[in-house]
């Protein structure tokens, strides 16, 4: 998202112990009264909103802002990684292919549209519909029908059996519930039309929308889910251009709380101020290179298409980069390297990168990539465009992907033309082919392995990049419906393994990043995720 924005703190222990480093930063007088005084919290972040619209955004910025005014069929109590029912007051399966809903009653929108199944029904169908290359659509992949046989009950008919991971994909941006008299049926709604219609249903209304500039909340009073009620009675979130001056910001005092994306010599230096707390705590992001299939060097598409060199140069990427020295060198240890797709910690977990590429141990290999290269018959330096994002990735990925440039050209065997562009074009350009390898990170949608595989690897995936294997996809349909868990271990590892041997992506390193508070705020990080939810902002230890 792939950030997949924080609402809940869903990952599971192991991933916390592995995780790097979370950030809290807040000024000590912004909204003049602590968030669990019920006054005003403001929040600066560098994150960008692509859209309100559910069905047109899979992003951490966006996904921020629909966690905070749209109701979710499932959900997870704060500092839990289980999905229990939110605007419904049971979820179950009634057959094995059946998943059946029972809303609350009387359920609302913030403009007094009525909240019914067939709202529900709407919101589910117009995803599959308009399957947008940047929405969630792809995390339906098992879903057959959705019917609303009554106001209050919806069933969503499967395509397989079993499903392990439909009440947590219930509760993920694919799982988002709108409002069917404001809301397209076929096409993405304009994010003044959301607003103007006031088609919330959430914690939190928005009250003012400036795109990309400043989002005005206030606590929605007829919100009945399972979060309860807001502890903040307003929030303002402020978007910066620059993180040097959301830092800044935060050291005078000119906002409660900063949330992504702080520089990692940013956060040493505000850990020494006494006038702002900065948190540590778990999280599940990763960041990785895409490689576009059809564009990359000797991919399908180009004059010079050939497999066997376009997987060559892909495996000689893996056996140069150095992801040690890009995590201690850019992020002084706030991320650790990556060497497979599902984070350490998660069950099924590998490090099938680590052993295939390099030296064998985790590092680089010079002699390795340009055998590889040369057994596939690449004699001269491969011209490689590689595209990077800052404003929404943080200011640490130019130094990131800087790296990433000189470890590959100071091996000779690469020219690496090197290039940023601004988020919200960046997001539309990716899915047109437009980069032949560029970068990426994901935050989780549910925390289960599932969710770095599905909408990284099976067909329609939402990485857009032209992978496409019969045996993955069957093998990731295979792992969702297998009940046995030491069973579904063994495909979800089978899975990487391989993956790893095709590199449809490169995973670099994986930790967490999530926010900044100050003395006002409150005494605890509990109340602060109460107050206003960030996706997978692990404020709450243990």
């Amino acid at each position: 998202m792939a950030f997949s924005p924080t609402r809940r703190t869903r990952l599971i222990g192991g991933l916390a112990l592995v995780a790097a480093s979370a950030l809290v930063l807040a000024g000590c007088s912004a909204g003049g009264t602590t968030a669990s005084a019920g006054g005003t919290l403001l929040i600066g972040t560098t994150d960008k909103v692509t859209t309100l619209d559910p069905a047109g955004s899979y992003d951490n910025g966006s996904f921020a802002v629909m966690n905070q005014v749209f109701p979710f069929l499932m959900n997870s109590a704060y500092g839990t990684a289980d999905v229990t029912p939110d605007i419904a007051t049971k979820a179950e399966f009634t057959t094995p292919t059946e998943y059946t809903v029972t809303l609350k009653p009387d359920l609302v929108f913030a403009n007094g549209h009525k909240l019914t199944s067939s709202d529900v029904k709407f919101s589910f169908d117009r995803q599959l519909s308009i399957a947008d290359a940047n929405g969630p659509s792809t995390l339906l992949y098992n879903l057959a029908s959705v019917a609303a046989p009554d106001d209050t009950t919806v069933v969503f008919t499967l395509k397989a059996a079993n499903d392990q991971v439909f009440p947590q994909i219930l509760s993920s941006p694919a799982g988002v519930i709108v409002d069917e008299e404001t809301f397209s049926a076929t096409a993405i709604t304009p994010d003044a039309d959301i607003v103007k219609a006031n088609a919330f249903a959430g914690q939190y209304v928005i009250t003012s929308y400036d795109f990309n500039n400043l989002i005005g909340y206030k606590a929605n009073k007829d919100y009945k889910g399972n979060l309860g009620a807001a502890k903040s009675d307003v929030v303002n979130v402020k978007y910066y251009a620059d993180a040097s001056n959301l830092k800044l910001d935060v050291q005078e005092g000119n906002i409660d709380v900063a949330f992504r994306s702080l520089s990692s010599t940013d956060i040493d230096d505000l850990r020494g101020n006494d006038k702002v707390k900065v948190v540590d705590g778990p999280g599940g992001e990763i960041r990785y290179i895409v490689f576009n299939f059809d564009t990359q060097p000797f991919g399908a598409k180009t004059p010079e298409a050939d497999p066997a060199k376009s997987l060559a140069v892909r495996q000689a990427v893996a056996d140069l980069v150095d992801r040690a020295e890009i995590a201690k060198q850019v992020y002084k240890g706030t991320y650790t390297p990556l060497y497979s797709y599902v984070p350490a910690g998660m069950t099924g977990a590998t490090e099938s990168l680590k052993g295939l590429y390099g030296d064998g141990n985790g590092g680089p290999d010079k002699a390795k990539a340009k055998a590889t290269l040369e057994a596939a018959g690449i004699t001269s330096p491969v011209a490689l465009n590689l595209q990077y994002n800052t404003d929404h990735y943080g200011p640490g990925s130019s130094d990131e992907y800087a790296l990433v440039k000189d470890q590959l050209d100071a091996s000779g065997l690469f020219t690496v033309n090197l290039a940023s562009t601004e988020y919200v074009t960046y997001s539309k350009e990716r899915v047109k082919d437009a980069y032949p390898a560029y970068q990426l990170g994901w935050f989780p949608d549910y925390s289960d392995a599932d969710n770095y595989l599905t909408p990284f690897f099976a067909d329609g995936n939402f990485v857009g990049n032209h992978y496409s294997d019969s045996v993955v996809n069957d093998l990731i349909k295979q792992q969702a419906v297998t009940t046995d868990k030491d069973a579904r271990t063994k495909l979800i590892e089978e899975i990487q393994d391989k993956v790893a041997a095709q590199l449809s992506t490169l995973p670099l390193l994986q930790g967490a990043q999530v926010a900044v508070t100050g003395t006002t705020v409150t005494g605890t990080t509990d109340t602060l995720d109460a107050s206003f939810r960030f996706r997978y902002a692990a404020l709450k230890k243990g």
